[in-house]
Protein backbone atom coordinates (compact mmCIF):
# COMPACT_ATOMS: atom_id res chain seq x y z
CA UNK A 1 0.00 0.00 0.00
CA UNK A 2 2.06 3.20 -0.94
CA UNK A 3 0.68 6.51 0.36
CA UNK A 4 1.51 9.91 0.44
CA UNK A 5 0.91 12.07 3.79
CA UNK A 6 0.47 15.87 3.81
CA UNK A 7 -1.12 18.71 6.01
CA UNK A 8 -2.20 21.97 6.42
CA UNK A 9 -3.26 22.52 2.50
CA UNK A 10 -5.03 25.79 3.86
CA UNK A 11 -7.16 25.27 0.29
CA UNK A 12 -4.32 25.60 -1.99
CA UNK A 13 -3.37 22.70 -4.49
CA UNK A 14 -1.54 22.66 -7.29
CA UNK A 15 -0.66 20.20 -10.43
CA UNK A 16 3.30 19.41 -8.86
CA UNK A 17 1.36 17.92 -5.97
CA UNK A 18 -1.12 16.28 -7.73
CA UNK A 19 1.57 14.56 -9.55
CA UNK A 20 3.46 13.56 -6.69
CA UNK A 21 0.73 11.98 -5.15
CA UNK A 22 0.08 9.58 -8.32
CA UNK A 23 0.71 6.07 -7.93
CA UNK A 24 -0.54 5.95 -4.82
CA UNK A 25 -3.36 4.13 -3.40
CA UNK A 26 -4.07 6.61 -0.58
CA UNK A 27 -3.86 9.97 0.07
CA UNK A 28 -4.07 10.96 3.95
CA UNK A 29 -4.19 14.81 4.85
CA UNK A 30 -4.12 15.42 8.55
CA UNK A 31 -6.21 18.33 8.69
CA UNK A 32 -6.46 22.27 7.84
CA UNK A 33 -7.71 21.41 4.33
CA UNK A 34 -9.37 24.22 3.74
CA UNK A 35 -11.97 24.22 0.85
CA UNK A 36 -13.51 20.94 -0.34
CA UNK A 37 -11.46 21.18 -3.58
CA UNK A 38 -8.67 20.15 -2.22
CA UNK A 39 -10.00 16.64 -1.01
CA UNK A 40 -11.92 16.66 -4.70
CA UNK A 41 -8.82 17.50 -6.43
CA UNK A 42 -6.64 14.41 -4.45
CA UNK A 43 -10.19 12.28 -5.03
CA UNK A 44 -9.16 12.00 -8.60
CA UNK A 45 -5.36 10.96 -7.93
CA UNK A 46 -6.54 8.04 -5.25
CA UNK A 47 -8.86 7.35 -2.05
CA UNK A 48 -8.58 10.29 0.31
CA UNK A 49 -8.65 9.88 4.11
CA UNK A 50 -8.40 12.65 6.59
CA UNK A 51 -9.00 14.45 9.27
CA UNK A 52 -10.46 18.41 9.93
CA UNK A 53 -8.70 20.83 10.82
CA UNK A 54 -9.16 24.26 13.04
CA UNK A 55 -9.25 25.97 10.06
CA UNK A 56 -11.71 24.08 8.94
CA UNK A 57 -15.22 25.25 8.10
CA UNK A 58 -18.76 23.40 9.20
CA UNK A 59 -19.49 21.80 5.71
CA UNK A 60 -15.27 20.48 6.32
CA UNK A 61 -15.98 19.14 9.56
CA UNK A 62 -19.37 17.45 8.77
CA UNK A 63 -17.24 15.39 5.73
CA UNK A 64 -14.20 14.46 7.76
CA UNK A 65 -13.68 13.53 11.38
CA UNK A 66 -11.39 15.26 14.09
CA UNK A 67 -9.64 11.96 14.82
CA UNK A 68 -9.18 8.92 12.20
CA UNK A 69 -8.27 5.11 13.43
CA UNK A 70 -7.64 2.89 11.46
CA UNK A 71 -6.02 -0.09 10.39
CA UNK A 72 -4.96 -0.95 7.18
CA UNK A 73 -2.23 -4.09 6.07
CA UNK A 74 -1.83 -4.89 10.14
CA UNK A 75 -1.08 -1.53 11.05
CA UNK A 76 -2.96 0.23 13.42
CA UNK A 77 -2.87 4.49 12.38
CA UNK A 78 -4.13 7.21 14.60
CA UNK A 79 -4.57 10.75 12.72
CA UNK A 80 -5.76 14.34 14.20
CA UNK A 81 -4.77 17.62 13.37
CA UNK A 82 -3.36 19.03 16.53
CA UNK A 83 -2.03 16.50 18.52
CA UNK A 84 1.49 17.46 19.59
CA UNK A 85 4.33 15.03 19.41
CA UNK A 86 6.41 12.80 21.80
CA UNK A 87 7.04 14.41 25.10
CA UNK A 88 5.17 16.71 24.04
CA UNK A 89 1.33 15.81 23.55
CA UNK A 90 -1.64 17.99 23.31
CA UNK A 91 -4.07 17.37 26.40
CA UNK A 92 -5.71 13.56 26.35
CA UNK A 93 -3.74 12.87 23.07
CA UNK A 94 -1.53 10.20 25.24
CA UNK A 95 -4.52 8.64 26.85
CA UNK A 96 -6.11 8.28 24.08
CA UNK A 97 -2.66 6.89 21.92
CA UNK A 98 -2.53 4.07 25.37
CA UNK A 99 -5.76 2.86 24.86
CA UNK A 100 -5.87 2.61 20.56
CA UNK A 101 -2.17 1.46 20.72
CA UNK A 102 -1.34 2.77 16.85
CA UNK A 103 1.79 1.83 15.15
CA UNK A 104 1.39 5.34 13.95
CA UNK A 105 0.28 8.11 15.12
CA UNK A 106 -0.34 11.06 12.61
CA UNK A 107 -1.06 14.93 13.08
CA UNK A 108 -0.47 18.44 11.00
CA UNK A 109 -0.68 21.88 12.91
CA UNK A 110 2.65 23.15 13.44
CA UNK A 111 3.50 23.04 9.39
CA UNK A 112 7.15 21.61 11.30
CA UNK A 113 8.05 18.22 9.53
CA UNK A 114 8.80 15.85 12.53
CA UNK A 115 9.33 11.98 11.89
CA UNK A 116 10.35 10.23 15.61
CA UNK A 117 9.76 7.24 17.31
CA UNK A 118 7.67 7.39 20.49
CA UNK A 119 9.74 4.52 22.52
CA UNK A 120 7.69 4.99 25.74
CA UNK A 121 4.43 4.28 23.63
CA UNK A 122 6.08 1.87 21.04
CA UNK A 123 4.91 3.81 18.03
CA UNK A 124 6.09 6.38 15.28
CA UNK A 125 5.24 9.83 15.04
CA UNK A 126 4.45 11.55 11.54
CA UNK A 127 3.88 15.39 11.03
CA UNK A 128 4.31 15.95 7.07
CA UNK A 129 4.83 19.91 7.93
CA UNK A 130 2.92 21.95 5.44
CA UNK A 131 2.15 21.59 1.70
CA UNK A 132 -0.01 24.72 1.52
CA UNK A 133 1.35 28.07 1.14
CA UNK A 134 -0.10 30.13 4.07
CA UNK A 135 2.71 29.95 7.54
CA UNK A 136 5.90 30.96 7.94
CA UNK A 137 7.39 27.74 6.37
CA UNK A 138 9.61 28.08 3.49
CA UNK A 139 9.73 24.76 2.51
CA UNK A 140 6.14 23.05 0.89
CA UNK A 141 6.93 19.23 2.42
CA UNK A 142 4.99 16.07 2.21
CA UNK A 143 5.84 12.62 3.09
CA UNK A 144 5.50 8.94 1.03
CA UNK A 145 6.18 5.55 2.32
CA UNK A 146 4.98 2.12 1.90
CA UNK A 147 2.93 -0.32 4.42
CA UNK A 148 2.64 -3.56 4.02
CA UNK A 149 2.03 -6.77 6.11
CA UNK A 150 2.34 -4.50 9.82
CA UNK A 151 5.48 -2.95 8.12
CA UNK A 152 6.69 0.50 7.35
CA UNK A 153 8.79 0.92 4.91
CA UNK A 154 10.87 3.21 1.86
CA UNK A 155 9.84 6.54 3.95
CA UNK A 156 10.39 9.79 1.42
CA UNK A 157 10.84 13.55 2.36
CA UNK A 158 9.29 15.49 -0.22
CA UNK A 159 10.81 19.52 -0.19
CA UNK A 160 8.60 21.65 -2.44
CA UNK A 161 9.82 25.56 -2.74
CA UNK A 162 6.55 27.12 -0.89
CA UNK A 163 6.33 29.18 -4.18
CA UNK A 164 8.41 30.96 -6.73
CA UNK A 165 10.28 34.69 -6.08
CA UNK A 166 9.74 37.07 -7.76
Amino acid sequence: MKITLLSDSHSYMDEQVLKLCAGSDEIWHAGDIGSPRVCDELAKVAKVRAVFGNIDDPSLRREWPEVLAFEIENYKVWMTHIGGYPGRYHRGIKEKLREFKPDLYICGHSHILKVMPDKDLGLLHMNPGAIGKQGLHQIRTLLRFKIEKGKLSNLEVVELERWPKN
